[in-house]
């Protein structure tokens, strides 16, 4: 022990014990009275005197920092502020006038120091650099990994995705170091877990990825991988800091002291020689670019998803691996905004869940073919024996999907067509005569008559006209009818609150009698699960159970229903012949009176234009009331205005 401080600490007074090889040791929980007991151990003991020092606790950040060997106390005064154990230092950065401790982070713990960082004044002595010292100082006791010698090669100005920024990369014998504008991340060999070669889709560059377990850390944030971003054209060629003799030694002939070609291909050979890892690279997968990869997105970021031979990799925000082993299943689901894109589900076995989303259609058969080939849980499979034709065709459905109202449109088409026909083959002796209708069309053909003649042929275009109008007016019904028709059938077709409500089947008649028993025996129980445990319970049933009493009652309530619905149909009967004896005697007394005056439509524009007294005699001899002498003075007046305009 070199030496021994009392002192306050929160929770009652603290020990502190500095030993001469540099090692520091702490000790809390001491009572005030405790203070002569020590003191005289020290002394019998250690032949030192147990110093009391007090911390200040004025909240100054302005001080003098001091460096005692793995200690470094910030002092303001006589007095420690703080005290920073150097062992716990990861990094130390250094800028103009700062340096940048950082710490080792404990998992465990929810809150932890991150950084400290120290402003160092401009000194005027010369000679010396005050911020360069204290780092100095700092990495002489720090656990930091130290850069002993010279590195193997640098390689300048790379570019980084994760983390973000270009970076100059020095490669040591036993880590990797990368140097930035801001900050610099030393990466151990052994931390690196695999190392992955992907082209890019667009064939022109190259992703070089590291897997780092434990991560790299910066504040807050872990970066799980190293992404790397070489363009194929770029090459160069370096020369290692090692004499032959050592390079055979150490590589074994796997590289030599002079490398040239592509940058990726050079950086790729030489990590695969120090971290002795393989290259992972994709496999036989081909999308339908004809690239080994697949575009994505992955929580709002597009990126490419590679499927390799033992897993798949997403790059590059954030970065995914995941390997076949670890997969419980995945899944192939609609994309939720078009139908030109699905999503990709893969669920792990330990619960996690990965989507990617916004794959195009075109891929769909690829990736199920490859999936396939792996021997991977297809969670929707059982949907979808013909996987790929049903793709293909909800895929299309942006064009041709199935219309629901379209065909019932269709089906109310043919309905109307059908009773048209029905119409058309002897039904027109139901229709009622509306007078006013007939009339209307009285006028139409003879204006029609009226307009289209001439002084050389008056009658032989009344003749020509007559077969034209004729199927006129039967599509005048014809259009109105099947309206009607279908509103009739409307009405058929609703039920009858008076009929008989038809007999329950035995079950049925059980379930009603069980159904209070079943829910006392299982409280809680919900409607759908009811019904499932009264299927079970009825098919547990024997068949003498169900013939004694459930089958006899379902015989019964049968009997009983077809005698209520033979009284039913007879009182219904009775009902529909009433009504048809009306109804001749009204459309007989309409016919006679419609009579005269159709005999006046037909006759009257068949005679021509100029026998229009002769159908006056014709008419006048007849059988007529006030109403057909109307109808002739109708009939005369458009042949006296076919005469003046000859």
């Amino acid at each position: 022990v070199r030496e021994g401080v009392w002192r306050k600490v929160a929770r009652g007074y603290g020990l502190r014990l500095l030993l001469h090889n540099g090692s520091l040791h702490k000790y809390d929980g001491f009572r005030e009275a405790d203070f002569d007991k020590m003191s005289d151990f020290f002394k019998s003991n250690y032949q030192l005197e147990l110093l009391e020092k007090e911390l200040c606790v004025k909240g100054w950040n302005w001080g003098t920092a001091r460096f005692n060997g793995q200690l470094l106390s910030f002092d303001i005064g006589d007095h420690s502020a703080f005290e920073i154990p150097l062992t716990n230092v990861s990094q130390c950065a250094t800028g103009k006038n700062e340096v940048t401790l950082e710490f080792h982070q404990g998992d465990d713990s929810q809150v932890s120091l991150m950084e400290v960082r120290f402003y160092v004044p401009p000194s005027q002595e010369d000679g010396v650099d005050p911020v360069e010292a204290f780092s100095q100082n700092v990495l002489s006791q720090a656990d930091i990994i130290q850069a002993t010698g010279d590195a193997l090669c640098i390689f300048r100005e790379l570019q980084c995705l994760t983390p973000r920024g270009r970076y100059d990369i020095r490669i040591y014998p036993t880590f990797l170091h990368l140097h930035g504008k801001t900050f610099d991340y030393k990466i151990p060999y052994t931390t690196v877990l695999r190392l992955f070669l992907l082209p890019h889709k667009d064939q022109r560059q190259m992703f070089f990825v590291i897997s780092l377990d434990p991560p790299i850390k910066q504040g807050q944030t872990r970066y799980h991988f190293l992404i790397l971003l070489f363009s194929k054209d770029d090459e160069l060629s370096l020369t290692l800091n090692m004499n032959e003799e050592e390079v055979l030694k150490r590589f074994e002939g796997k590289l030599g002291r002079q490398m040239s070609g592509p940058v990726y291909e050079v950086v790729s050979r030489i990590m695969k020689c120090l971290v002795s890892r393989k290259i992972t690279v994709p496999g036989n997968f081909l999308g339908n670019s004809g690239a080994h990869c697949i575009t994505c997105s992955y929580k709002a970021s597009s990126g490419l998803l590679y499927p390799l031979e033992r897993g798949f990799i997403y790059v590059h925000k954030p970065p995914v691996h995941v390997r076949f082993d670890e997969i419980a299943h995945v899944n192939f689901a609609r994309g939720t905004t078009t139908t030109r894109s699905f999503d990709f589900e893969i669920e792990s076995r330990q619960g996690g869940q990965y989507t990617f989303s916004s794959i195009e259609r075109e891929e769909y058969g690829k990736l199920f073919d490859f999936v396939n080939a792996k021997k991977l849980n297809i969670k929707n499979r059982g949907r979808k024996e013909n996987m790929k034709q049903s793709y293909d065709d909800y895929a299309d459905s942006d064009e041709d999907q199935h219309d629901a109202y379209l065909e019932q449109v269709k089906a109310e088409g043919r309905i109307r067509e059908e009773a048209a026909n029905d119409s058309e083959s002897g039904e027109d002796t139901d229709e009622s005569f509306d007078p006013g209708e007939e009339e209307d069309e009285v006028d139409e053909e003879y204006d029609s008559n009226a307009g289209g003649s001439s002084s050389s042929s008056g009658g032989e275009q009344s003749g020509d006209e007559k077969p034209k109008k004729a199927p006129a007016k039967k599509a005048k019904v014809v259009r109105d009818k099947p309206v009607k028709r279908k509103a009739e059938g409307k009405k058929q077709k609703t039920k009858d609150p008076d009929a008989p409500k038809r007999p329950m089947s035995a079950y049925m008649l059980w379930l009603n009698a069980s159904r209070e028993k079943i829910k006392s025996d299982n409280p809680g129980i919900s409607v759908i699960e009811l019904s499932k445990k009264a299927g079970e319970l009825w098919k547990a049933m024997s068949a003498k159970e169900k013939k004694e009493e459930w089958d006899v009652k379902a015989v019964i309530a049968k009997k009983e229903y077809e005698k209520k619905m033979e009284d039913y149909r007879a009182g219904v009967k009775t009902e529909t012949s009433k009504k048809k004896k009306d109804s001749p005697k009204k459309s007989k007394g309409k016919a006679d009176k419609s009579s005269p005056a159709s005999r006046s439509v037909t006759k009257s524009p068949v005679k021509g234009v100029g026998d229009s007294f002769k159908s006056k005699e014709f008419v006048s001899s007849d059988e007529s009331s006030s109403g057909s002498e109307e109808s002739e003075k109708a009939a005369t007046t458009p042949a006296s205005s076919e005469s003046g305009s000859d």
